[in-house]
């Protein structure tokens, strides 16, 4: 059951490399509203993808919790492999991630992240975690069938 929750996360999770420079430009584009197209496309060209280390360790995280907390038998039912509740699955975890012990974790590694990729910058570990959230958000509304992408 664990890998198969697993693999429903992260299927929802990764994208092509054209997906996720397309979701980039967009982000920008909201976030940076004076910056013309061009610069947002470059901008979003330049971004590394985060470390896929840090979703696995966010799922590991949820894993842990949700095999703690919720019954064997709603865990059965979750894994059913259905759309509806691979969806639950999804929502449960953006909830999860949404939670304020987790947002301080976030915080925590993507600034972790930042300060890896840049030295004593931390400017990298922010628009991660500012893209991060929005992609969450756009998910959890994808997943509530407020927005159709």
């Amino acid at each position: 059951m664990r890998a198969h929750i697993r693999e429903v996360l992260l299927r929802k999770l990764d994208q092509t490399a054209e997906r996720r420079r397309e979701a980039l430009v967009e982000f920008f584009g909201v976030t940076m509203g004076e910056a013309d197209q061009r610069a947002t496309e470059r901008l979003a060209e330049i971004v590394p993808p985060l470390l896929p280390q840090l979703y696995e360790k966010w799922i590991a995280m949820f894993l842990d919790r949700l095999f703690e907390t919720v019954p064997m038998p709603q865990l059965e039912t979750l894994c059913d492999g259905t759309d509806d509740n691979n969806a639950a699955l999804i929502l449960i975890y953006l909830m999860f991630l949404e939670s304020e012990r987790m947002e301080k974790q976030i915080d925590k590694d993507l600034h972790q992240y930042g300060l890896a990729q840049t030295g004593n910058d931390s400017d990298m570990g922010d628009l991660a975690s500012c893209y991060i959230r929005a992609k969450m958000a756009q998910l959890g509304r994808e997943i509530k069938g407020l927005d159709k992408k």
